[in-house]
């Protein structure tokens, strides 16, 4: 599994059937099909210019990982995102002492896209929500500040704040969803955004409840 897809068309459809896919009958999470869900999100954002990049960027090393960690002789402990958990820390493959070990494992790799979902979660909800007057850089940087800006240094900080006042109109950002009129785009992100928010929350709630939420 090549991460060579990002240059794709962005198709909010197949984001929409990734996160259908992403949970099981008892709220276990796929992680082939999250990874699957994030390449969609990177077309996403790569779709709108170099605005995101600096998240997008980040995104797609992360997304690599963890396809390294599926792909490797151990990905049967990888399948989904509650055996990756109980397999790292049976091993002490997770960095809990803050020491800067263990840079590249599954929990933490996952936990920076977890962020960065939530941040595109608020985001894509304020666009559903929105009147055609409605500024998207100020939706965009509303999200941003309720999530990603918490675990962002300042001069990060303060690149995106610049960047997002560069975002298109709303009407561009529907265009790129490739669904048709306004209407029909407001009804998929309306069907969509219920199973992204499940996949958080149950991500959440896994991470809260093993205390991986603060991992360097």
């Amino acid at each position: 599994m090549a991460v060579a897809l990002e240059d794709q068309k962005f198709s909010l459809q197949e984001v929409l059937d990734t996160f259908k896919l992403c949970l099981s009958e008892n709220k276990e999470v796929h992680l082939e099909q999250y990874v699957a869900g994030w390449r969609g999100l990177v077309r996403f954002m790569n779709s709108l210019g170099s605005v995101f990049s600096f998240i997008s960027k980040d995104a797609v090393n992360k997304i690599q990982i963890l396809v390294n960690h599926l792909n490797s002789e151990t990905g049967a402990h990888y399948v989904t995102i509650q055996s990756m958990v109980r397999y790292e820390l049976d091993n002490q493959l997770v960095d809990l002492t803050k020491r800067g070990s263990f840079p590249e494992s599954g929990c933490r790799t996952l936990l920076r896209l977890h962020r960065a979902l939530r941040w595109l979660e608020l985001f894509l909800e304020r666009l559903r929500t929105s009147t055609e007057d409605s500024k998207t850089s100020a939706m965009c940087s509303e999200a941003y500040n309720e999530s990603l800006s918490q675990h962002h240094p300042w001069i990060i900080r303060k690149a995106a704040g610049t960047a997002f006042w560069a975002l298109p109109g709303r009407a561009q950002f529907f265009d790129v969803m490739n669904v048709g009129v306004p209407d029909q785009v407001v009804a998929m992100l309306g069907d969509a955004m219920p199973l992204i928010s499940e996949v958080y929350q149950v991500t959440e709630d896994l991470y809260a409840q093993n205390n991986l939420l603060e991992l360097p």
